[in-house]
């Protein structure tokens, strides 16, 4: 078994242990438009634009922090069916628009920053239309795309869902593709492009399953800068193809690997499988990308509380870039 040295308290790199594998917390406090008010017995109140909502959370095994008269400011609160904690049904209490704004800022290079608009509903399941606690690769990716030099930099967002990522990269100057098996997640991406007013970025709408279109491009001979893989623990593609994260993961991360640009490239890794680990993510993306030399980062995502230092955790990742200019 790997040794690892973790700073729970550290929102960064804990130091090396020494086979070399350190883990990462990687936390975001939230941003304006979103916050984490509080959590706790398996729940989690949140601010989405001028909306409160209270979700289920597993993982948020401790006490909640306010009183009972604040969680029931919400406006809306999602019951789980008892068999799977994102199925279920949401119950209404004030009045929520059928979608409504959220601003997602990227801070750029020189101190500007650009945003992007996120219409967020209440879905069938309990999400949203957005995972706020991916910001910190948002920004991660922005950076890379701010060292890139030369032509517009080439970014391939595989299960890519409602598209904030891509928004980021194409407001960010990228020329993006973004692709999903659902033809429902890439209607509500392309509103939210119309939404951030990006109807002209250079974007590339493609509903696919992302292990074809990634073996396509490879006999393509595409390469790109930015990759970003972001696979569920199972699903379907639209045409019946299935994805199990446990089999099919290594396969897709080695055409991925054909498809990053020599000349300077990064990728990101965000699972969300509970029975993955850090560790194996961190191993696989290592064994993957063996022959690319570069630089690792791996470890969980999680948010910050926005009155207190309690994380609530909510997946695992592996960041890689080149050692070469522009990555």
């Amino acid at each position: 078994m790997p040794r690892t040295s973790v700073d729970p308290a550290h929102d960064g790199p804990a130091r090396p242990a020494p086979n070399g594998l350190a883990l990462s917390v990687v936390a975001t406090p939230g941003f304006g438009d979103y916050a984490l008010i509080d959590s706790g017995e398996g729940r989690k109140l949140e601010r989405f634009g001028e909306v409160l909502v209270d979700r289920p959370e597993p993982q948020a095994l401790w006490r909640k922090r306010l009183e009972p008269a604040q969680w029931a400011r919400a406006h809306a609160v999602f019951s789980a069916s008892g068999e799977d904690d994102e199925k279920g049904r949401w119950r209404v209490d004030r009045a929520v628009p059928e979608a409504w704004p959220v601003a997602i800022p990227l801070a750029r290079a020189g101190g500007t920053v650009v945003s992007v608009t996120m219409l967020c509903r209440l879905s069938a399941m309990w999400h949203l239309g957005l995972f706020p606690e991916q910001h910190p690769h948002w920004q991660w990716m922005g950076e890379r795309l701010d060292a890139h030099v030369g032509e517009a930099p080439r970014v391939l967002n595989l299960f890519g869902y409602t598209g904030a990522a891509s928004l980021l990269a194409a407001a960010a100057g990228a020329q993006v593709t973004h692709v999903d098996a659902s033809r429902k997640a890439v209607t509500w991406a392309r509103e939210n492009q119309a939404a951030s007013r990006l109807e002209h970025a250079p974007m590339r709408w493609i509903v696919d399953d992302a292990q074809k279109f990634t073996a396509r491009e490879v006999r393509r001979g595409r390469t790109y800068n930015v990759i970003l893989v972001d696979p569920p623990k199972f699903g379907r593609g639209p045409q019946g193809e299935t994805w199990d994260l446990f089999t099919h993961l290594p396969g897709l991360l080695a055409d991925c690997a054909k498809l990053l640009d020599p000349a300077g490239a990064s990728l990101v890794l965000t699972a969300y499988a509970i029975r993955a680990s850090s560790i194996a993510c961190d191993q696989l993306v290592r064994e993957t990308l063996a022959d690319h030399g570069g630089r690792y980062e791996s470890g969980e995502l999680a948010i910050r509380e926005s009155d207190g230092d309690r994380l609530v955790p909510t997946s695992l990742f592996v960041r890689w870039r080149s050692d070469r200019a522009g990555a």
